[in-house]
C-alpha cells in the first residue's frame, strides 16, 4: 500500500528546492542532488514523480533517481530536450528549482518483496529504477535474487558510472550491461539488452521491471514470456506518458485510467488489453508487434 500523502496537501503548490550538487553526466544529461525546503517530498516511494519547474518556464515530470530510505536530499536526472529542461540545466549549485509531489504510485514493493527480482533499464530508464535498486540494496534481506540488466547506446551515454562500477563488483545483485555500440574502451557486450538474457540465468517465478524506450518493451516482454514469467509478474513504467500529475489535463489518458493517477507503473496483465496504451506515439509501433501476444 502506498504511503503517499500527497492528497493530504495542495498539489498545485510547488515545493523550492535548493541544488546542492549539479554534475553534467552526459553530453544531454544533467544530475542533480536537491534539498527540498519542505519535508514531505522526501516521503515518497521508488518509481514516484515529481513534477520539476522552472518559473517562467513551466514543468516537467522527472522520477526521483534516489532512494527514499536516503532522508534528507534526493536525486534527479533532467535531459535536455526542449525549452523547460534545458533552462533547468542552465542553473547551478546554489541555485532553486521548483518541484510537486510525490505523484503516481510507484513500484509495487509489496509485490517485490520476498520474492526474486529483475530489473531491465535502457537508456535513461535507470533514473527512475535506480530508485528501486538502490532501495532493494539497502534492505538486501526483505528481497530473493536480484538481477540488474543496463543497456545504453554507447559507453559514452552510461548514467551515474560510480554505481556501475560498484554493481559489477557487488555481491548483492547480479549485474548485466550492454551497449549498442562500442568504442575502443569497451570491452563489455555489444548488442540490444535483449541479448542479455542469453548470459543470465532468469527463473520463471521472478517479479520483472522494465523501463527504458517504448522500442524496448515488446522485446524485453516477449523473452519474458518465453522464460514463463507471468503477465502479472511483469510491470512496465509508462512515465513517459505523463505531463500534469494528478489526472487534470488528459494527456496521459489510457481507455478509463490515467497513467499520472492510476500509475504510472501497470503490471503487463493489467493494460495487455487496453487499445489506447499502445496508439500513440512512440508506442504505436509497440501496439503493432504487441497485439498477437
Amino acid at each position: 500500500m502506498s504511503n503517499c500523502k500527497c492528497h493530504e496537501k495542495d498539489v498545485f503548490m510547488p515545493i523550492e528546492c535548493e541544488i546542492v550538487h549539479v554534475e553534467q553526466v552526459t553530453d544531454t544529461e544533467k544530475y542533480y542532488t536537491l534539498l527540498p525546503s519542505d519535508p514531505s517530498v522526501m516521503e515518497f516511494e521508488p518509481g514516484q514523480i515529481l513534477e520539476v519547474s522552472l518559473f517562467g518556464y513551466g514543468e516537467i515530470p522527472i522520477g526521483y533517481a534516489s532512494s527514499p530510505t536516503r532522508k534528507k536530499t534526493f536525486d534527479i536526472v533532467v535531459r535536455s530536450v526542449g525549452r523547460v529542461s534545458t533552462a533547468i540545466n542552465n542553473l547551478k549549485q546554489g541555485d532553486s528549482l521548483f518541484v510537486r509531489g510525490p505523484l503516481g504510485t510507484g513500484f509495487p514493493l509489496d509485490d517485490l518483496r520476498d520474492n526474486n527480482i529483475l530489473i531491465v533499464a535502457g537508456g535513461i530508464g535507470l533514473c527512475p529504477t535506480r530508485s528501486l535498486i538502490k532501495y532493494i540494496l539497502d534492505r538486501r534481506n526483505e528481497f530473493k535474487k536480484f538481477s540488474l540488466f543496463f543497456g545504453a547506446r554507447s559507453p559514452s551515454e552510461q548514467l551515474f558510472l560510480q554505481d556501475l562500477a560498484h554493481w559489477r563488483r557487488s555481491n548483492d545483485v547480479d549485474y548485466f550491461e550492454t551497449v549498442d555500440k562500442a568504442d575502443a574502451s569497451w570491452q563489455g557486450n555489444v548488442g540490444v539488452i535483449t541479448t542479455l538474457f542469453d548470459q543470465a540465468q532468469i527463473d520463471p517465478d521472478t517479479k520483472v521491471i522494465v523501463c527504458g524506450p517504448p522500442v524496448m518493451y515488446k522485446f524485453v516482454i516477449q523473452k519474458l514470456l518465453d522464460i514463463g514469467v507471468t503477465e502479472d509478474s511483469i510491470y512496465l513504467d509508462l512515465e513517459r506518458r505523463m505531463k500534469c500529475g494528478i489526472g487534470k489535463c488528459g494527456h496521459c489518458q489510457i481507455n478509463d485510467r490515467y497513467t499520472c493517477v492510476d500509475g504510472a507503473v501497470f503490471s503487463f496483465s493489467e493494460i495487455k488489453h487496453l487499445g489506447e496504451a499502445f496508439d500513440d506515439e512512440p508506442w504505436r509501433s509497440l501496439h503493432a508487434l504487441i497485439s498477437p501476444l
